[in-house]
């Protein structure tokens, strides 16, 4: 089921923190991408399905520069075939010691109209790609080409992303904190959950932030469900 414009605007507006709540009520525990960050902190929120790309570790007869000549060459192939509004995703086994993208290829990515990038491995030409107005995470820099230590196998199938099962079409969410990968088949709920949950979060912000106890708040109190409701009506969230 594709992701509806409505959940994808709600999506947007949530955080990463709010998502991992909302799906461990659910009963997903791992659902947080480990050890990667933005490039571009403050650029635009990133939201799309999954479409990924699978390395192995590189074999020096097979992985040489000639192999780019080859338009099948899976990370080629993915990077020319990745569907707009979707969210490139790259298992590199968390190695960051080579690159599994770099500048030229990311720069093709955002003007395809791709909605991000997302490796546990390194991108090269780093200080490039922050330079976009396109969302990019990755565990490092990483300046040697990808052939040293990838070898680039499938296209779209489930891989591993950080220790996170990333399945084709699951929804990635991105912002300032990291990634949250959700099941697909439960992205439309999840995104309605979250906006309730952002709604009352920042209800909670702000009595705390005026020296109010968290206790009887957070989680909430029969008296304090009955003045968020007064809350909402009054701010009209």
């Amino acid at each position: 089921m594709a992701l509806s414009e409505k959940a994808r605007a709600k999506l947007t507006a949530v955080s990463t923190a709010t998502l991992t709540t909302v799906l461990f009520k659910h009963g997903l525990r791992n659902t947080f991408i480990h050890g990667i960050h933005r490039l571009n902190p403050g650029g635009p929120r990133m939201v799309g399905p999954a479409y990924t790309l699978r390395y192995i570790p590189a074999r020096e007869d097979l992985d040489h520069l000639g192999v780019f000549e080859d338009r099948s060459h899976p990370q080629r192939k993915g990077v020319e075939e990745c569907p707009p509004g979707h969210v490139f995703v790259i298992d590199s086994r968390r190695n960051a010691s080579a690159a599994s993208a770099g500048g030229i290829l990311v720069t093709r990515l955002w003007q395809r109209g791709v909605a991000g990038i997302v490796t546990d491995g390194g991108l090269r030409d780093s200080p490039d790609i922050a330079r976009l107005p396109f969302p990019a995470y990755h565990a490092a820099p990483a300046a040697p080409t990808n052939l040293i230590k990838h070898h680039a196998v499938d296209l779209d199938v489930p891989i591993a992303c950080g220790e996170v099962p990333v399945y084709p079409g699951d929804v990635l969410v991105g912002d300032d904190e990291g990634v949250a990968v959700i099941p697909r088949h439960i992205a439309e709920e999840v995104a309605d959950e979250a906006c309730e949950q952002t709604v009352f979060e920042d209800f909670v912000q702000e009595k705390v932030a005026q020296g109010r106890s968290i206790f009887g708040i957070y989680p909430p109190g029969a008296e304090a469900r009955e003045e968020f409701k007064r809350w909402r009506a009054a701010t009209g969230r």
